[in-house]
């Protein structure tokens, strides 16, 4: 093997061998050199010197020690560190932008939100919106000691070919990540952008009701309708990365016309959108939060225009979700977004048409839940997926 080609080589081992030991502290913490040995199948040197790298790049730092059987010498376990390091994550919605930061250990130490009317926008007045929210939630972080050194953007449309297709901001076919990266600050992990339902999806497998909820199929509810697909416990993409576009199932032949070109689709009986216009709801642009608390006020006092709007949602999720259940096979069905947030009358139709339709056939029907962090699913999810990328090459920081 040429000499350069060795180096290579050893380069990809340590490489792997960091992350490996990073994830191991990860799933076990505090652990000890000699667990983390047991666990990733390493000599006890190799994970002295990797736990020695990663103290130095400020991932992990020691903990109490312990006394492994209640005899000899007390071990020196290691955890993550809760900073400096962080992942950024942002969102950006038809009625507001928000921000997220997370430290190693998931934990959220910055969050902001930002009320705006982003549907029709030019796309560089709200990246420049967006970069602005950035610089303010970074500012916040660094005073807390924090570090930002990756950042993923949310965006509600579908990523082909670098290119965002987003109907409901009025994007067709822009560069999102050429511009985000001109406009964010360089960082060693730079900026990854992906459709909101999958970072949805992400953010409630790793911090809410994803856990323990086997494969499963996330949907996304804002202005537009989306799904994330988690499979195994990894995100579900299609062989172009557009799968679970959801909100354009056609779920009324006859219905409204909708940004996608169609009609009838999901999102015109079943987006924020739509539910406040068949509530009687006046249009709240850039005030999402307020409609839809409106919403939840009348739904909660029986008012028949706002019972109308979510039997409506209703029925469409019921339509969309029937054939995807039977299609997919999911163990449950994650309610996000909105829907989330009126699950108290969405659930039970959803569930009702579920196991009516192909139950006997499968033999079980899905569990039917809300997301257990509502609105913030995405811009969660956004922010672990810069830290997961962080545990997938931690060598980087070097």
């Amino acid at each position: 093997m040429p000499e350069n080609a060795r180096a290579t080589h050893l380069d990809a081992v340590r490489e792997r061998n960091l992350a490996s030991v990073l994830g191991a502290v990860a799933h076990h913490q505090p652990v000890t050199r000699a667990r983390l040995a047991e666990l990733t199948g390493l000599t006890k040197t190799t994970v002295t010197g990797q736990v020695a790298v990663l103290e130095r790049l400020r991932l992990v730092v020691g903990a109490d020690p312990v006394r492994v059987g209640g005899r000899g010498r007390p071990g020196a376990p290691v955890s993550l560190a809760p900073g400096p390091v962080a992942g950024l994550g942002l969102e950006v919605n038809g009625q507001y932008l928000a921000a997220c930061v997370l430290d190693m250990t998931g934990a959220v130490r910055a969050r902001a939100t930002v009320a705006g009317d982003n549907r029709g926008r030019r796309p560089d007045a709200t990246v420049a919106a967006l970069a602005d929210l950035a610089g303010r939630i970074a500012a916040e972080a660094a005073a807390s000691g924090l570090d930002i050194v990756g950042t993923a953007v949310a965006l509600p449309g579908v990523l082909v070919e670098d290119r965002v297709n987003a109907p409901n901001l009025g994007w067709d076919a822009v560069p999102a990540a050429d511009l985000l990266t001109a406009a964010l600050p360089v960082q060693p992990f730079g900026v990854t952008v992906d459709n909101e339902a999958n970072f949805g999806a992400l953010g409630e497998l790793w911090y809410g009701a994803g856990q323990g909820a086997g494969s499963y199929l996330y949907l996304s509810g804002e202005t537009g309708v989306g799904a994330g697909i988690v499979v195994g416990g990894k995100l579900f993409r299609g062989a172009h990365g557009a799968a679970g576009e959801l909100g354009h199932v056609v779920v009324d032949p006859d219905g409204r016309p909708c940004r996608c070109g169609g009609a009838g689709c999901l999102e015109q009986v079943a987006g924020l959108d739509a539910l406040l216009r068949t509530a009687g709801i006046p249009d709240a642009s850039g005030t999402a939060a307020a409609g839809l608390a409106e919403l939840e006020r009348r739904l909660a006092e029986g008012d028949p225009a706002a019972l109308q709007a979510a039997a409506a949602a209703g029925a469409g999720l019921a339509i969309a979700l029937t054939g995807a259940v039977n299609l997919l096979d999911p163990d449950t069905v994650v309610l996000g977004g909105i829907h989330a947030r009126l699950a108290p009358w969405l659930v039970p139709t959803v569930e009702a048409a579920v196991a009516r339709s192909g139950s006997r056939l499968r033999g079980r029907t899905p569990a039917v839940r809300a997301a257990s962090l509502g609105t913030e699913s995405a811009v969660r999810g956004a922010a672990g997926t810069a830290i997961a990328r962080i545990f997938a090459d931690p060598g980087a920081l070097a």
